[in-house]
């Protein structure tokens, strides 16, 4: 792969391809494939040097490429409920149909899962092991109903990392190394600097990055945590986002005028990421960040297990919503916010019981505007325009007489 006078988004769109490629040629070549959830403590299977794919980084690949429905349909003529979660459903379909004309991925021989994003996933992939036969392993990170990362969790977690390296050694007929796994560690913790870098770079007036740029990137944040690969697009990234904010240049190649900041919370409407981005767009409004950029920010001591275990149990859909709460204020100020667009994500419930209280306290405690919009992360049939664009123009209205009155 070439990286000369690459920019980072080519070079994006090459390290995916070849993320793919190698794990078909993987498949082919009879070595083992691991199906892993998205915020799993990745490292062990870098460090075991196995293959692995990310089934929600699939099913959003299918879902913005608009090729969701057929394996939806599949999973819920199995008998699977409309209210789980859409990433589960066009995986499950996926497992039973197997091909995408939008991308495909190897059938697993391994599932890795880690309940830290949401509890679906245990159920899911669970399924996803019986119906395959093949074994799993599972790394069940508690909720953290106070407001800091108990001890009582933390060593829980850590307890698992160590039986799941101990299975993944009697998986592999390998012993772990050590060596490559504190150095694996170090790619990680050095790669999600970058990408929080990067996204930082926003803070800038007007903000350099367009926010659902930042949705493609999260791709290899997932896929690439562990690979100098990643650390270098996410640096190259970064440079780019740095040279546009010293030069005041802002978020959109017509040099449309950045007039509101905006968080978004919630995850994408992948089927409607155009439409999504357009409405926004046109009423002046930058998406400038989400919690999404801390939630890949998995930082902890190379080499030390339990400070590793701590980080995995500290994301945001891990933490209850008084620090959530503080989170947001945290970003509306850092980040200079006019106002809030929560995605009511049908899907993700774990994200989604927070927002009315923290909108709530959002608003009492910065008079920070904020509307709500009903969707879905890959299921279409969800999500209205007619309604999204309505709630678009509401909190416009709103943040312009927030502006009037001087906040």
């Amino acid at each position: 792969m070439s990286e000369t006078k690459l920019t980072s988004k080519e070079f994006l769109g090459q390290l995916l391809q070849v993320h793919y490629a190698d794990a078909i040629a993987a498949k082919k070549e009879g070595r083992p494939v691991v199906w892993s959830t998205s915020i799993a403590p990745q490292e062990l299977l870098e460090a075991m040097d196995l293959t692995v794919v990310y089934p929600e980084n699939h099913a959003a690949a299918i879902g913005a490429r608009k090729d969701a429905p057929q394996f939806i349909a599949n999973a819920e003529g199995e008998g699977y409920s409309v209210d789980i979660c859409s990433y589960a459903r066009v995986n499950m379909g996926y497992a039973n149909l197997q091909f995408s004309e939008a991308e495909n991925i190897p059938m697993p021989d391994l599932i890795y899962c880690c309940s830290n994003i949401c509890c679906t996933v245990i159920k899911w992939y669970e399924n996803i092991a019986k119906k395959f036969n093949i074994p799993l392993i599972m790394i069940d990170a508690p909720f953290n109903s106070s407001y800091d990362v108990s001890e009582d969790n933390v060593s829980f977690v850590e307890g698992q990392l160590k039986d799941a390296i101990r299975k993944l050694e009697e998986f592999t007929g390998r012993k772990m190394d050590y060596d490559r796994l504190k150095e694996v560690m170090e790619i990680s913790n050095e790669t999600a600097t970058w990408w929080k870098k990067a996204t930082d770079l926003a803070v800038h007036v007007p903000s350099p990055l367009n926010g659902f740029d930042m949705f493609n990137y999260m791709a290899t944040i997932v896929c690439l945590r562990g690979r100098k690969e990643g650390t270098k697009l996410f640096k190259l990234w970064y440079e780019e986002l740095k040279e546009k904010a010293e030069q005041g240049i802002g978020p959109w190649k017509d040099g449309s005028e950045e007039e509101y900041r905006i968080i978004w919370d919630g995850i994408a409407c992948w089927p409607y990421l155009g439409p999504t981005y357009k409405v926004l767009k046109k009423n002046g409004v930058n998406m400038v960040t989400s919690t999404y950029p801390e939630s890949w920010t998995i930082l902890y001591e190379p080499g030390n297990l339990r400070d590793m275990a701590k980080a995995y149990d500290s994301i945001y859909t891990q933490r209850n919503v008084d620090y959530a709460t503080d989170r947001l204020l945290k970003l509306a100020e850092e980040f200079q916010i006019d106002g809030v667009l929560f995605h009511s994500n049908r899907s993700c419930k774990g994200m989604d019981f927070k927002q009315y209280e923290i909108q709530r306290r959002l608003m009492k405690k910065l008079n920070i505007p904020s509307v709500m919009f009903d969707g879905d992360q890959t299921d279409p049939s969800i999500f209205s325009e007619a309604q999204y664009e309505n709630r678009v123009q509401a909190l416009v209205e709103m943040m312009a007489e927030r502006k009037k009155g001087g906040k």
